[in-house]
């Protein structure tokens, strides 16, 4: 059996440094993940919808109507939310303003209406708690 020539070591271990130092652009290059607030609403007691706060890069609104007839219009900012306009006659959803944290969820009890803010990871409160 023959023994490998120098030729094929300086061929070997400049392959293993090409491969390095391509891995290494491009954990260098590639975009970190970004594990931003996500807020979860709520209707009726089922996710209407769930929105990445992080990667929100334009202020928006839309509405929810609820099973009653009632609405909330929901405005979504860059890491916050809140509900701008709604139905209810005690405007206490609208009156709790901007929501960036875990700590208070936004209710409108009328319109059965909630609104939590996690962090990326879900371990907010609730699911600290149980």
């Amino acid at each position: 059996m023959k023994k490998p020539s120098n030729r094929f070591w300086a061929l070997l271990l400049g392959g293993i440094l090409l491969l390095c130092v391509a891995a290494g652009v491009y954990l260098y290059t590639r975009p970190a993940p970004t594990v931003g607030p996500v807020a979860i609403i709520s209707l009726d007691g089922e996710i209407y919808d769930t929105i990445d706060l992080g990667a929100v890069e334009e202020e928006y609104t839309f509405t929810v109507t609820g099973k009653i007839g009632l609405t909330n219009d929901i405005e979504v900012a860059p890491g916050k939310i809140r509900v701008c306009r709604a139905d209810c006659p005690d405007q206490i959803c609208v009156g709790q303003g901007w929501l960036d944290t875990d700590f208070i969820p936004i209710a409108c009890l009328p319109n059965t209406l909630v609104i939590q803010v996690v962090d990326g990871e879900g371990s907010g409160i609730d699911s600290m708690v149980g």
